[in-house]
């Protein structure tokens, strides 16, 4: 029986890398000021283009991915005869996860035979990017479904997803911080440094007076870092490329790794973190 390793857009990965590597990725839905889209990794609606309307002040929403639409992913792979793995977005972010819950159990009262194994992987953006990216490299190598979810489940919480954040506007919009604390801290050119915790919750650290001292604060968390010149580093960031190459070269610097990628935040996590958000992402002894 043939392993399939599915995921959601909320990924980040590249759509090179997806499409080389032919991974199924269910996209979110989102829409800008009334205008629906779906997150196709830049093909419709440009990363730049997206981010520009950001900047212009258009009011971005995201959506869950249904029930319904997992079900039908499913319902197809399973239908041919494979053993599906699916890896989602953190379930402390988004009801998505236990949409694809629900549209298992649909499935098996429909097909019990079917071999369908759903996993939060407790991240977000390229963190559950960097997961699905192991988990494949595993599925090409030829390991069977079982090794590849004990893989997963010992190592989803060792994904360490560091932030920073140009703009406090998207953070107040969100909740996260209050009008008051979003214009003092503004003012003072402050830059929050955020985590994902255990638990998939995304957490403000630090605030940081200065974005190069934030960059900065981001290579250092890479102290973290397990075997790192076997490890494939991940930044990714909110259309602000000589930020990602400059923190890029700094990694380089200062760690003997495999490889860096550079790619985009999408417009799932971008529209909650708005334009100029830079995210490294590495596997850790722990977050």
């Amino acid at each position: 029986m043939k392993t399939i390793i599915i995921t959601d857009s909320c990924c980040d990965l590249s759509y090179s890398y997806i499409s080389e590597n032919n991974l199924e990725v269910i996209p979110f839905p989102f829409s800008i000021d009334g205008k629906e889209y779906v997150d196709d990794f830049g093909r419709f609606l440009s990363y730049e283009d997206f981010y520009n309307e950001l900047r212009n002040g258009a009011t971005p929403l995201t959506s869950q991915i249904s029930a319904f639409t997992f079900e039908q992913v499913f319902k197809k792979y399973v239908s041919e005869g494979n053993a599906v793995i699916y890896i989602g977005f953190s379930s402390a972010l988004s009801q998505t996860f236990n949409n694809s819950i629900l549209a298992r159990n649909i499935v098996l009262e429909e097909i019990p035979e079917a071999d369908i194994t759903v996993i939060d992987s407790k991240s977000a953006s390229v963190g559950l990017g960097a997961i699905v990216f192991y988990a494949n490299e595993l599925l090409k190598q030829g390991k069977p479904k079982d090794e590849i979810i004990e893989w997963i489940e010992n190592n989803k919480l060792k994904s360490n997803h560091w932030f920073i954040i140009d703009s406090l506007e998207h953070l107040k919009r969100g909740g996260r911080i209050s009008a008051a604390s979003a214009a003092v801290g503004t003012m003072l050119d402050i830059k929050p440094l955020l985590n994902v915790d255990d638990e998939g919750k995304l957490n403000v650290l630090k605030k940081i007076r200065g974005r190069k001292k934030a960059i900065r604060e981001l290579l250092d968390e890479l102290q973290n870092i397990k075997n790192s010149e076997e490890q494939t580093i991940f930044i990714n960031h909110g259309d602000c490329l000589k930020d990602a190459e400059q923190l890029r070269d700094l990694v380089l610097n200062e760690v003997n790794v495999k490889d860096v990628v550079i790619n985009y935040i999408g417009p799932i996590i971008g529209s909650h973190t708005g334009p100029g958000m830079l995210c490294l992402v590495f596997m850790g002894n722990k977050r």
